[in-house]
């Protein structure tokens, strides 16, 4: 450039190559720690990309295992959702599919067998074994089957409550009875004895063999009990109307009485257990095993409870073919009952009961003509004590040609709880039956060896006495052991019969 001297600016950058590299200035900390920054932040950056590469990569594999183990759950719930849509367990099935269905069949099971006892609800069954034995003293020389006797008698009863309709409760019941032996039973009523039944509890099906133990179907009747008034307030009602029909035995429905109509535990002449005129007199013509078809009608009123009073009414197919279904409306027994609980001797219970009975075609002495027949009866136990109770039987016969055509048994009961056995009874018991008019002009017969041909005959008069005395000692509350004395006097109403002793042994289990 024109004026400007090179010279001395040549001169200072030839000094300046001159001097040696050892002889740079020192550099400044600043600058070398600002080197050793720029260094560590060059290895970080190397660190942070290996780390940048190694997260990725774990992040790769960690999102192959998650989608492989969902894969696997998908799988997996394809398959029980298979196999629960299966009714059927397979081993092949994951086992959580196995254990749901074993539960789901075990809550079901537990679900019908919770239905089958709701439906069960209020079930009531009983069963009982009596077996007696009797050997009687005073019987004719010869008499057929006269000896000792030894007999069984098993009874099975169900009752079923079944789901009320409205206020109306109703239910059914069912009795099934089997046994062997008929007792001294057949010898007595071919001597003719009026008590013809000194055992009544023993039983063989009709037309059964002696070494046949047959059950049949005693009785299987239906019950509905109607609150009254209809459409009112079943909680505040004290009234009510039963209406039963079926095959039963007519004395569940009449002439009960507190200490005499279980044969199984009380007495065993049947002229103790029912009115003589209904069951000895044969005035309900039951078919060949003591039941019959019937409809009754019954009004409860509990208006004054504990004193309740009630109604019967009773239609029953009767006689050889009425009382076996088939003509049971031909020749019906019609009966009513008016009967009443009351309270006496401070407290204690006592029951009444007067009926009427009507059979359209009863027979007569011959055994051909047919009649009608009909009769009254009263029947009453009252509770005179904590442990003792007094009955009383009367009947009377209205119209119809019997044997004999009034009866009356008295007795009692006596709890063993007097004598520190509260589960002890001793009970006696007194009857005449009394020779009808018809029955002393036409005169009688008996029939000693049961061949059906009379042995001897008699002219009647008075009346046939009895009386029948027992102990029912409890060895358990479901096992009883009952010695038995029956002492029978002029049979038949006959002047010159020896006077029989049947002494016996009743044995039942009860359940």
């Amino acid at each position: 450039m024109p004026g400007l001297n090179l010279k001395p600016l040549a001169l200072v950058c030839a000094a300046l190559l001159a001097v040696p590299a050892h002889a740079a200035p020192a550099k400044d900390p600043t600058q070398r720690l600002l080197e050793k920054m720029n260094a560590r932040l060059e290895q970080l950056e190397r660190r942070n990309a290996e780390l940048e590469k190694q997260v990725k990569a774990n992040a790769q594999q960690a999102a192959q295992a998650l989608e492989e183990r969902l894969r696997t759950l998908e799988d997996t719930q394809a398959k029980v959702t298979k196999g629960l849509d299966s009714d059927s367990i397979s081993e092949n099935e994951p086992e959580l599919t196995y254990r749901l269905k074993a539960i789901e069949k075990e809550a079901l099971a537990f679900k019908k067998a919770a239905k089958k006892i709701d439906a069960l609800d209020g079930l009531k069954a009983g069963m009982s074994l009596t077996t007696v034995a009797q050997r009687p003293n005073g019987l004719p020389q010869g008499t057929a089957d006269g000896g000792s006797q030894l007999n069984y008698r098993a009874d099975v009863t169900v009752e079923l409550p079944l789901t009320p309709i409205g206020d109306t409760e109703h239910k059914i019941f069912a009795h099934v009875r089997m046994g062997q032996g008929q007792g001294l039973n057949a010898p007595m009523s071919a001597l003719g004895a009026f008590a013809s039944a000194p055992n009544t509890a023993a039983f063989r099906a009709s037309g059964a063999s002696p070494d046949d133990s047959v059950a049949i179907l005693g009785q299987a009747w239906y019950q509905a009990s109607i609150p009254l008034p209809f459409g009112g307030f079943k909680p505040r009602s004290r009234e009510k109307l039963e209406l039963t029909f079926g095959k039963m035995d007519i004395f569940g429905f009449f002439d009960q009485n507190a200490a005499t109509s279980d044969e199984g535990r009380q007495f065993l002449n049947s002229a103790f257990v029912h009115n003589p005129l209904l069951d000895a007199g044969r005035q309900i013509g039951v078919d060949a095993n003591g039941f019959q078809p019937g409809f009754v009608a019954s009004y409860l009123n509990e208006t004054s409870r504990p004193e309740t009073w009630r109604l019967s009414l009773g239609v029953f197919g009767s006689g050889p073919k009425g009382s076996n279904y088939q003509r049971s409306l031909t020749s019906p027994l019609i009966m009513a009952q008016a009967e009443t609980s009351l309270k006496f001797f401070g407290g204690l219970t006592g029951n009444y009961r007067a009926y009427l009975w009507q059979r359209s075609k009863g027979l007569e002495l011959d055994g051909i003509t047919e009649a009608v027949h009909s009769g009254w009866g009263l029947s009453a136990d009252q509770k005179i004590g904590d442990g003792l109770t007094l009955f009383g039987r009367y009947g009377q016969q209205i119209s119809g040609n019997v044997r004999f055509d009034r009866a009356l048994t008295l007795g009692g009961e006596i709890s063993g709880s007097y004598w520190s056995r509260g589960g002890d009874s001793i009970g006696i018991a007194a009857g005449l039956l009394h020779t009808s008019n018809a029955f002393n002009t036409a005169g009688a017969s008996g029939d000693i060896d049961g061949d059906g041909i009379a042995d001897f005959a008699y002219t009647p008069g008075g009346s046939e006495r009895l009386a029948e005395i027992y102990y029912r000692y409890r060895i358990s509350k479901q096992f009883e052991l009952s010695p038995n004395f029956q002492y029978i006097a002029r049979l038949g109403s006959n002047p010159k019969a020896a006077n029989v002793k049947i002494l016996g042994l009743r044995v039942q289990l009860a359940f």
